[in-house]
């Protein structure tokens, strides 16, 4: 596995954060506090809608889970009523591109971190959870030859949820192929995560142990988790879609740089819809569920400019 691809798995687990229900504020977590006026259970069939306003567009908004287990079965029918008439469908805003040229040094930190198998780095529990891990995911030793604990654990949840049949494609995917194929403007973004990269290359051993950790105790959980929270999303049940644990995507938003990152997804998102509620009539928007509903996330930055929220409990 090359540096570049297993910098790409990590990149995509720190963009694709798990939905949780925690609710303690966490200054390391941005979407750690929910609106919790914004966490409504839907009134139609299907996943949960809010809507954003003005006096002349409205916005539907679609919250999509983090993951889901690959072919959740999901009611399309409001997706497909919405999309007629659309002049725009705003996709995800979580694809970042990978590269170890945009920051000076990385590409050799990241050859630097080549070595020995990690299991032959680890000792006595954490080696028996690794190994336990590692070949629950089908994988073998010689694919997590890295020194970084960070980038090992990255590589084995990226496993861990291939081998568990956990996508982060749905449902943006499925409304991505519905409005090619009424012919509507798309729109999406990526932000690149070098400079995050770059931090990662350089956390502490105790930094790095927790965070493999937190990957470990995500594996052992099982996938039961993502499943029941799939379901709950397929149903319009918004606050069983939340109810997960997310451990190790907090431990990633501790990196230096993940915070700045973070917010700029927000405020490209926010951007996005802005764009859409100028121009007459309607459209539709894909946004993470825990960032369109946490303090300071999506709908908050869009009530504080002025725009009616509507949420799926409001006829």
């Amino acid at each position: 596995m090359s540096f570049a691809k297993a910098a790409a798995v990590g990149c995509l687990i720190l963009a694709l954060a798990v939905p949780a229900s925690a609710q303690a504020p966490d200054p390391l977590d941005p979407d750690a506090v929910l609106l919790e006026e914004l966490v409504v259970t839907a009134i139609e069939k299907g996943p949960a809608w809010w809507r954003v306003s003005d006096a002349d567009t409205t916005v539907y908004v679609l919250g999509a889970p983090g993951v889901l287990p690959k072919g959740q079965a999901w009611d399309h029918a409001v997706l497909e009523r919405r999309l007629n008439g659309a002049h725009t469908v705003i996709l995800p805003f979580n694809s970042v591109t990978v590269s170890l040229l945009s920051v000076p040094g990385l590409a050799l930190q990241w050859v630097r971190l080549k070595g020995k198998p990690m299991e032959e780095r680890l000792s006595g529990d954490v080696r028996r959870r690794f190994v336990a891990a590692r070949e629950a995911a089908g994988q073998p030793a010689k694919r997590y030859a890295y020194k970084n604990e960070l980038l090992v654990g990255l590589i084995l949840v990226g496993d861990y949820r291939d081998s568990a049949k956990l996508t982060a494609a749905d449902p943006g995917k499925t409304v991505a192929r519905l409005a090619k194929a009424r012919k509507i403007k798309t729109e999406s973004r990526s932000l690149s995560l070098g400079p995050v990269l770059g931090q990662a290359t350089r956390m502490g051993a105790a930094a790095q142990r927790a965070c493999l950790e937190d990957a470990l105790d995500e594996i052992e959980a099982g996938p039961g988790g993502a499943r029941r929270a799939g379901e709950a999303w397929a149903d319009g049940d918004v606050r069983g879609a939340l109810n997960q644990e997310r451990g190790y995507e907090r431990c990633l938003s501790s990196l230096p740089g993940a915070l700045n990152l973070d917010a700029r997804f927000k405020a490209e998102q926010v951007a996005a819809i802005e764009r859409a509620l100028a121009k007459p009539g309607h459209a539709v928007a894909v946004v993470q569920l825990r960032p369109l509903l946490s303090q300071g996330g999506v709908l908050d930055r869009l009530q504080a400019k002025g725009f009616e929220v509507k949420t799926p409990g409001e006829p």
